[in-house]
């Protein structure tokens, strides 16, 4: 366990946290990861069981279409509230959050944004992120990230 969830439990055991965020609390799998494919993978889901077993279940689909842009619209949706939830943890479970790039200075000691943090103890979670190959640079059209993918306004 790292992360948020690790900032939560060690408020509720009673100590004082700081959780240092590069960009968005909830981080790879809240934003750009496992729950915007969760929700892409609902939608694309019960596309396909009313297109081929619709009739079995005595569905009428002989037209069936998706709206590409309401299915991104959800996939917004769900995560931002998912986020706002989070954010909402924090608050409850009363952990600072710092803004900024972490840097550990010492064992006992780490730098986010214009801050340093002592601590006793420190729980590192650097997260994860999408690596280019060398050479080939991630433009969005061609070559594209899972990040780009997942984000997608439009049918990759």
């Amino acid at each position: 366990m790292g992360g948020y969830p690790a900032a939560i439990r060690c408020s509720q055991l009673g100590l004082k946290v700081a959780l240092v965020e590069a960009d968005k609390l909830g981080g790879t799998c809240l934003h750009v990861g496992c729950i915007p494919t969760k929700v892409l993978l609902e939608s694309s889901e019960l596309y396909h069981r009313v297109a081929t077993r619709g009739q079995e279940f005595g569905l009428n689909a002989d037209k069936i279409s998706f709206d590409f842009e309401r299915i991104a619209t959800r996939r917004d949706g769900v995560v931002n509230q998912l986020y706002k939830g989070v954010q909402f943890l924090m608050k409850k479970n009363k952990v600072e959050v710092i803004a900024g790039k972490g840097r550990l200075r010492d064992r006992n000691t780490i730098e986010g944004g214009a801050r340093q943090v002592k601590a006793k103890n420190l729980i590192i979670a650097t997260g994860s992120g999408v690596k280019a190959l060398p050479g080939i640079e991630f433009a969005g059209r061609f070559i594209f990230s899972s990040a780009h993918a997942t984000l997608a306004d439009t049918v990759p």
